[in-house]
């Protein structure tokens, strides 16, 4: 069966670049071997979200009095349910890519996928049988998993990453989190919200270690005062389970510190799914477990290409599908210029959320610029102060020679919507000037943008 372009793997890359490319005329197949959607839509981004509202919705419930809300009755956090209900809202995002694959006229391959010379995909289906598909242009979109470390070995139950952390049958009373990237921190801003006593590990001197060093000492103030335990400059060096307990060693700046709790979190990474996959025999060139490719996607085998995160670079949904319509539309001969990856976004859903885009502070120093910093904490947000979530600040970043916008760093309530804003303005090129002049709606909490960038040239007015 031949096709102009064959997707494997249909997560956020996948999918989308399936329908961007069968958009434009091109006879397109999906081969996925295990839930439509991926990762980010059935145990990642979607799921984890839903777990985060249960989570926000809780906390609202535990806070009413603070709005002159009365609760009668004791309120209390149903686990079991809460992770149904996420199960449900992951359930129908894949349902929803089923509807957009008939949509588009793109055909579901259902089985593992194996790429061999000569632009052909080996697919095998559950009960053994084996096809050959051909193409002329093949992308390989089979995104990544929880990543292992010898001294924290995954048993499922007591030893756990992502996948079980989202569909615990009981909550756990105490729990180790190991990493605190976004993945590690939203989990334990989840569990710590619903009752679950949280330790968190991190390498790094700080939480978020990728973020802008500011943000990250303030979501660790945060943490803190939400009552999880923080351990930065700290490593795991082993975990002894004991019946329905873990000990947890713990190397820190003090010493060994041995913690004893029911469950263990690994979230120390991903790793790409890239085995078994027939690279070494089609000749694809891979380093260090990731796809080599060029800015626009392509293989040093022409007909093959690699998107997401089986590629160099930030593991990001939001990502992998503008790389997939970026590889797509590159195929189909349009004008197309390549991703600039100094403006991607990046969004941990924690409370409070952090949001970033460009250069931290320690960077753009580093990269020789002469900066200007605009700061504006929320405590003076008239729109923080009425919803009772006063945590965090705006923080940018320009250039002090042209007041280009070097980097964006947010911290607070609903900040992970109002990042977009700050892409939009690195991508168009704007300036400082112009963020100061543009109006910005009262009260909301996105005027805060329009205060730190006056803050950067001493022109805030509500400081």
């Amino acid at each position: 069966m031949n096709y102009d372009l064959i997707v494997i793997g249909s997560g956020p890359g996948g999918y989308v670049a399936a329908i961007r490319a069968s958009q434009l005329g091109m006879k397109t197949a999906v081969i996925e071997r295990s839930e439509l959607g991926g990762v980010c839509l059935n145990w990642g981004c979607i799921p984890t979200k839903a777990l985060l509202k249960s989570a926000q919705v809780f906390n609202y419930l535990n806070h009413a009095s603070d709005y002159g809300v009365t609760i009668k009755g004791e309120t209390g956090a149903d686990l079991a349910a809460m992770v149904s209900r996420s199960r449900n809202v992951a359930a129908g995002m894949s349902k929803g890519i089923e509807f957009l694959f008939k949509k588009n006229q793109i055909e579901h391959i259902a089985g593992t996928a194996r790429v061999k010379p000569g632009k052909i995909v080996e697919v095998s289906d559950s009960d053994g049988n084996i096809k050959n598909y051909s193409a002329n242009h093949i992308i390989i979109a089979t995104g990544a998993r929880s990543r292992e470390l010898p001294e924290l070995k995954q048993d499922g139950k007591k030893v756990i990453g992502y996948r079980e952390a989202m569909t615990l049958t009981k909550q756990p009373a105490t729990m180790v989190v190991v990493g605190s990237g976004a993945i590690g921190s939203e989990f334990a801003y989840f569990y710590n919200s619903i009752g679950t006593q949280v330790t968190l590990v991190e390498f790094m001197p700080t939480i978020l270690p990728v973020e802008d060093e500011e943000v990250s000492k303030q979501l660790e103030r945060s943490f803190k005062k939400q009552g999880i335990k923080v351990k930065t400059s700290s490593s795991v060096e082993s975990v002894v389970v004991k019946g329905d307990i873990c000990s947890v060693d713990i190397k820190t700046k003090k010493g060994i510190e041995t913690i004893e709790t029911e469950i263990v979190l690994s979230a120390v990474g991903i790793t790409p799914n890239t085995e078994n996959l027939g690279l070494k025999d089609t000749g694809i060139k891979v380093e260090n477990g990731r796809i080599i490719v060029d800015e626009f996607f392509r293989t040093n085998i022409e007909g093959y290409y690699a998107i997401g995160d089986v590629i160099p670079g930030p593991a990001l949904a939001h990502l992998a599908s503008h790389e997939g319509i970026v590889c797509v539309e590159k195929i189909a001969g349009k004008h197309v210029e390549p991703i600039n990856y100094g403006n991607v976004p990046g969004c941990t859903y924690t409370n409070p959320e952090v949001a970033s885009v460009g250069m931290t502070e320690t960077k753009a120093r580093e990269a020789g610029y002469e900066i200007k910093i605009g700061k504006f904490p929320f405590t003076a947000s008239g729109k923080a102060s009425a919803s009772g979530s006063k945590d965090g600040f705006v923080k940018l970043i320009f250039d002090a020679k042209y007041g280009e916008l070097l980097g964006a760093h947010l911290i607070g309530d609903n900040v992970t919507e109002m990042i977009a804003e700050l892409v939009m303005a690195r991508k168009l090129e704007t300036t400082a000037e112009e963020l100061i002049k543009g109006i910005h709606p009262h009260p909301t909490m996105s005027e805060a943008v329009m205060e730190a960038a006056a803050a950067a040239y001493d022109e805030v007015i509500h400081l």
